[in-house]
């Protein structure tokens, strides 16, 4: 192993992290937003074929390790982690961090809910001092690999550059060494997976690909614990990383590496305010701002026109279609912003049943067209620019530097309550109101808490 590999530096903040090496105001972002992801979590329990992934999860070996949030089957640890993950991911709500293009928490909070319930029957429970620093560190991990890329995005990030979260995340709060923790990231890196093809296609395997990747981070670490050798130039090999999914366009490490332990991640990670695909939420920004700058009635829009980031244009950036599937509408600018002018809303039930068919979303998203901005940055969401042209023949502009989520536009505290209020809600069976006041409780004073894994029983449903 020698000094130069640049995986060693991440590897090492990792291990080297502690609670009291974290500012406070890093802590209050991660419980902020370990409730948030706790949240869509819960709301994802009613997602699109939950119940067949876990029916077929019962199928891959019997255990008691860990628990699938809402519903309580009891499966694997890395059979739990691929449930909760999809459940996290499915309903598109989860945080996200902008600047690397992918939603670490659904796969590190997905991972250490498994790993940390089956380390508690293990006699080891891991304390809430013990879980902040690896969610800090683990969205390190996977958000400055994601950063430095430079070329556009090839491959689903937000399940490969989570795994690489998930591993240091583990490798932390196991105390492992710098030998065993490199292994289990090379390990991992056979395992590691991840296509845009289901978000070309809005197909379900997006989400499941959050968990694909939180089991493989379990396996991986299991293994290198029990002595298995991976490979160590991981990244910037020949056959690394870089070279193969980000099509050898690495950025610069050495400027990345350099925030380690000073520009901490978690605090950048912006907000979902709507159950869709980032990359859509600018419209719906930028109609709100058309409609309080200017005052006008947004539906005399005669037609808008997105001027967006090139990342924008090719993923979201798709036509509307007369009956899309859940996942294809929440990927398309077109429809979400048909949503939000039909009934001033973008939440979970106007992506499901007869929602998806409405003649009014319908009508607006045929009069919006997305076009590419030239932005040189393959990685940006944004600027993004606006400009509606009214039945009345006038024209209204915004530009939008941030959109609203984002740590310049934050959700104010009481949205963000708000929002996870609405998620336990959403919650399939359903759980009691109450709940969500111990969970919030809980994670609010998760530094005293002896054993984290106590949390996931108030995640589930009675009986």
């Amino acid at each position: 192993m020698t000094l130069d590999n640049p995986l060693i530096p991440l590897v090492r903040h990792a291990l080297r992290t502690r609670y009291e090496d974290l500012p406070p105001e890093v802590v209050a972002k991660a419980k902020i937003f370990l409730l948030d992801t706790i949240g869509v979590g819960v709301a994802g329990s009613a997602g699109a074929l939950v119940d067949n992934l876990i029916a077929v999860a019962k199928g891959w070996g019997t255990g008691d390790e860990a628990t699938v949030w809402v519903t309580g089957e009891r499966l694997p640890a890395p059979a739990a982690a691929i449930a909760n993950a999809y459940q996290i991911h499915c309903l598109e709500y989860d945080c996200v961090h902008e600047r690397a293009v992918l939603h670490p928490m659904a796969t590190i909070l997905a991972a250490l809910s498994a790993y940390c319930e089956r380390r508690s029957a293990q006699g080891r429970p891991v304390t809430g001092r013990e879980l902040i620093p690896a969610l800090a560190v683990g969205v390190d991990a996977a958000t400055m690999l994601g950063m430095a890329a430079t070329g556009p995005i090839r491959f689903f990030r937000p399940a490969i550059c989570g795994a690489f979260g998930c591993a240091a995340a583990i490798a932390q709060m196991e105390g492992f060494d710098e030998e065993t923790a490199v292994n289990a990231f090379g390990i991992l890196y056979g395992q590691v997976s991840g296509t845009l093809q289901p978000h070309l296609e809005g197909v379900p395997l997006l989400g499941l690909q959050i968990g694909f990747n939180a089991r493989a981070s379990i396996t991986a670490c299991d293994l290198a614990k029990a002595g298995f050798i991976g490979p160590k130039d991981i990244l910037t090999g020949r056959y690394g990383f870089f070279p193969l999914y980000e099509d050898g366009q690495a950025g610069d490490l050495e400027s990345t590496w350099a925030g380690l332990g000073r520009d901490w991640q978690i605090a950048n990670l912006a907000h979902k305010p709507y159950p869709s695909g980032r990359l859509t939420h600018g419209t719906v920004h930028g109609l709100r701002e058309l409609e309080s700058r200017f005052g006008i009635d947004l539906g005399d829009i005669e037609h808008l026109t997105a001027y967006v980031p090139p990342l924008v244009h090719r993923l979201v950036g798709r036509p509307d279609m007369p009956d899309p599937a859940p996942n294809y509408a929440k990927l398309c600018i077109p429809f979400v912003a048909g949503s939000w002018v039909a009934k001033r809303r973008c939440d979970v039930p106007d992506f499901l049943g007869d929602e998806l068919r409405n003649p009014a979303v319908h009508d607006f998203a045929a009069r919006v067209t997305v076009l590419e901005d030239g932005n040189p940055d393959q990685n940006a969401m944004s600027p993004q620019r606006f400009i509606a042209r009214m039945k009345n023949g006038q024209t209204h502009e915004v530009t939008l530097p941030w959109i609203y989520g984002h740590p310049e536009v934050p959700l104010t505290e009481a949205e963000n309550e708000a929002k996870f209020r609405r998620c336990w809600a959403y919650a399939r069976g359903p759980l009691d109101p109450a709940g969500a006041d111990k969970v919030a409780a809980f994670v609010d004073r998760i530094e005293e808490q002896a054993d984290v894994a106590a949390l996931v029983p108030l995640l589930v449903r009675p009986g």
